[in-house]
């Protein structure tokens, strides 16, 4: 027999879906049903440009009592796509077979609590900019069966897809720099306050300057906390830059609020004397 590792079962099946995956309802489809399907904790999946990103995923399987799911010749888990079922763009599926303890069990049925861990790498499977935006998740079933020797081969191969099950944001990665001059400064001179906004390309590699975008300048004086300043928009190659008077000795900082493709990012802070 095939062995069928959760990673081939998962990895890959959106494209056997759009050729031959049964429906649902076909003869010989087990009665599965995912529900409470969690990715990321519900937060935004924030990739760069070389670190992969695992992305924790829990949901609740009810299967049938019979039905045994041993993650060699039958699998089950949940994978990410971004398109249709029919007609995906893109999808990331689990590397290792998912863990499920049983919370509760009938007659017929048995109901498990599971959890998996889906890998997400940068120039692997997120390579372009239509990449960032909303996913989704589809619980898979997968069954293979048949017979190999040095005469003869025989493979059969099912597989069924339930989609729409949960969506999550997929973002890619942004840097913020900021550097206040002169440093020290005189009490009631101008100070000048400049950055960069520039985020994730996944197709080369690096970070691109992101122009366009709202971004906050933020000050705290010495012993207190911070305070939003004023709102600029980055300019070519995701450039930023203000003046200011200078009052007090402080902490300058920029806050980028994150876009629907671009996560989040605060500066470092730059800290300046004032005389």
């Amino acid at each position: 027999m095939r062995k069928l590792a959760i990673g081939t079962a998962l990895s890959g099946a959106l494209a056997l879906a759009g050729l031959a995956a049964p429906a649902a309802s076909a003869a010989g489809t087990p009665d599965l049903t995912f529900t409470g399907v969690t990715v990321n904790k519900g937060k935004p999946i924030v990739v760069g440009t070389t670190k992969a990103v695992n992305v924790p995923v829990s949901y609740t399987l009810t299967r049938p009592k019979d039905l045994v799911i041993d993650q060699e010749k039958t699998a089950q888990g949940v994978l990410l796509y971004r398109g249709t079922l029919k007609s995906p763009d893109n999808e990331l599926g689990p590397r290792k077979a998912p863990v499920c303890a049983p919370t509760a069990t009938t007659e017929t049925t048995v109901t498990e609590d599971c959890t998996e861990t889906i890998t997400a790498v940068p120039d692997q499977e997120l390579y372009e900019a239509a990449d960032a935006g909303t996913w989704k998740a589809a619980g898979v079933y997968a069954h293979s069966d048949g017979s190999a020797s040095d005469d003869y081969l025989h493979s059969e191969y099912d597989l069924t897809m339930w989609g729409n099950l949960a969506s999550v944001q997929i973002k890619r990665a942004a840097r913020l720099t900021v550097n206040a001059a002169p440093e020290p400064v005189v009490k009631g001179r101008t100070l000048t306050v400049k950055g960069k906004l520039t985020r994730a390309t996944w197709a080369t590699g690096t970070y691109t300057g992101y122009k366009g975008q709202k971004v906050v300048l933020q000050f705290k004086a010495d012993g207190g906390a911070y305070a939003n300043v004023r709102t600029i928009t980055s300019g070519t190659g995701g450039a930023l830059s203000t003046t200011v008077k200078a009052g007090k000795s402080g902490t300058y900082r920029f806050v980028f609020a994150g876009t629907a493709t671009t996560g989040a990012k605060t500066s470092a802070g730059d800290h300046v004397t004032v005389k």
